[in-house]
């Protein structure tokens, strides 16, 4: 890694803005765990008979920002970007990907969730959650979304430490 340019989250705010600068702080914390590696290095995986790599979480997080945002609120038949199917293990195949495939997507999806986010009125906006067939707000998706980069950068961490014995942040 070679810098941090991570935005902090705040000490004190909106349950909104906190929602918002958290999520944006670990979605910063992804891109930064990757920064300055190689493709066969972002394609390195962990151990067998795991295939988890780094690029393979950055497209995963791809098909979570898209099931979790798009999918709920704007287009429930959305398709997944790696599956035809809701197979959100698709993703973690990286074998024949690359950063800029990966990002861009990623990014894409990324840039639509806020836009999303920042268009609800309320954290109490809701949207069907096609998976569930279930309601679910605005609040809950943030907060679920959150979760799974909280999880997933624990991964990145330990990931990144193997490819080439970085640690921190």
């Amino acid at each position: 890694m070679t810098s941090d340019h991570r935005i902090g989250p705040p000490n004190s705010g909106s349950e909104r803005d906190m929602l918002r600068s958290f999520l944006d702080y670990h979605r910063a914390t992804l891109a930064m765990k990757c920064q300055g590696l190689t493709d066969e290095e972002l394609r390195q995986q962990s151990m067998p008979p795991s295939t988890l790599s780094l690029l393979g979480l950055v497209r995963h997080m791809a098909e979570v920002e898209r099931a979790w945002f798009r999918r709920v609120f704007t287009d429930n038949d959305a398709p997944m970007v790696w599956s035809d199917e809701i197979d959100f293990q698709a993703a973690y195949d990286a074998s024949a990907s690359t950063r800029g495939e990966a990002f861009a997507a990623w990014e894409a999806e990324v840039h639509e969730s806020r836009r999303i986010e920042q268009e609800a009125g309320s954290l109490d906006r809701t949207g069907y959650q096609p998976r569930w067939k279930e309601e679910v707000s605005l609040r809950m998706v943030m907060l679920h979304v959150l979760l799974e980069y909280g999880r997933h950068n624990g991964h990145a961490d330990l990931l990144r430490e193997g490819v080439d014995g970085t640690v921190g942040a």
